[in-house]
């Protein structure tokens, strides 16, 4: 969706902002919202905002995708505040309307949100060194500490079954079944590859069933470039895309910093040979996590972190795959099969992870 400067000024105007619109521009490589930053001009300085449409064709309920974001980032302020800490650029700051709500919407009826733009920081789609992911993986672990006494109900499920594993190979099988885009013949290989390790898509579920493993609030899409890194102190500062804040299992967020922040490659890398875990980054990363996370881990948990980054990248996989085979209507593609090379991408990741899991388990 490519808007103009005035509908842009429409929209951003429905939010208390200070200052003189400028320009806004397309921000960001997301796969799922459309998302702008804003320059506004205040007395000759520069504010910036970002104005983000959430794709209510994923989030059916933006309303509960906003209330699950304004809980948990005011008690993120909160904790924030009684740490004595920096605030401006710890947790995203949401912009309110003129009413106090949280969210406007257009005139064709989409759900749009805007928030504080945090300067001078930036996120990551490749991690260069252990000591990013080293700071990266505290800043999941505090994020998931800092939520374990958030008050009041249990929070909406903005996508039900998000991280189920066995609910996603379902669906893949469903997606082979129909072949809407005529694609199956083209990837069998791939589909015999989810296949051999069917049986391990149901572990952690299993664990969470029999209670070894507790539900916890959990960001849940803890791609690399979904944590903001400061430029010039090089620590980790705060969580952003919050869409999918929900309950879920702490697993699950450190498996997809693996299948991120390990492989020096790109998502849609098609030269597979660049493709593979960096055991350097992994001890980074495992560190980084059970610094921050060690005083509330379960056994079970703690003994499951290696396992974690092995099921997370295989399910990403199975989405591209399946998404690949319902003709690419989920992710959003800039150029033919993209989304079969993101899930062959992910396939020899797992790969890579397999032949180092002695290795990964050893740090336990």
């Amino acid at each position: 969706m490519n808007l103009t400067q005035a509908e842009l000024k429409e929209i951003v105007y429905n939010f208390i902002v200070y200052g003189d619109f400028l320009v806004g521009v397309p921000f960001g490589g997301g796969n799922v919202n459309d998302t702008y930053q804003l320059t506004f001009d205040q007395g000759g300085v520069r504010l910036y905002y970002i104005l983000q449409r959430i794709n209510h064709n994923v989030f059916h309920k933006p309303e509960n995708v906003m209330e699950n974001l304004a809980r948990v980032t005011d008690h993120l302020l909160s904790k924030i505040h009684a740490a004595h800490m920096e605030t401006r650029r710890r947790t995203i700051r949401l912009l309110r309307t003129p009413e106090g709500k949280t969210c406007t919407f257009d005139r064709h009826g989409n759900c749009w949100r805007a928030y504080v733009f945090i300067t001078n920081a930036r996120a990551y789609d490749v991690l260069e060194t252990p000591e990013q992911a080293f700071c990266i993986a505290q800043t999941i672990g505090e994020f998931q500490l800092n939520l374990i006494d958030l008050p009041g109900p249990r929070l909406h499920e903005t996508i039900p079954n998000f991280h189920n594993t066995p609910k996603r190979l379902e669906a893949l099988e469903q997606s082979i079944r129909k072949d809407e885009a005529g694609r199956v013949k083209s990837v069998q290989r791939e589909i015999d590859f989810v296949m051999d390790r069917k049986d391990e898509c149901s572990k952690l579920v299993k664990l969470f069933e029999e209670g070894s493993i507790p539900e916890r609030i959990t960001h849940n899409d803890t791609k690399s470039n979904n944590i903001l890194i400061d430029d010039l102190s090089g620590e980790g500062l705060c969580m952003i895309d919050l869409d999918t804040v929900m309950p879920g299992l702490s697993l699950y967020d450190f498996g997809d910093i693996v299948r991120s922040g390990t492989n020096p490659a790109e998502e849609d890398e098609t030269d597979l040979s660049k493709v593979g875990m960096r055991f350097d980054m992994y001890e980074a990363l495992h560190r980084g996590y059970v610094d921050m996370t060690s005083g509330f881990l379960t056994p079970a948990e703690y003994e499951n972190l290696p396992f974690a980054g092995k099921l997370i990248t295989l399910e990403i996989g199975i989405r591209f795959l399946a998404d690949f085979l319902d003709g690419d209507v989920y992710f959003k593609t800039r150029r033919a099969n993209q989304n079969l090379d993101r899930c062959r991408t992910q396939f020899k990741l797992v790969e890579s992870i397999e032949e180092q899991m002695d290795k990964m388990t050893a740090l336990l």
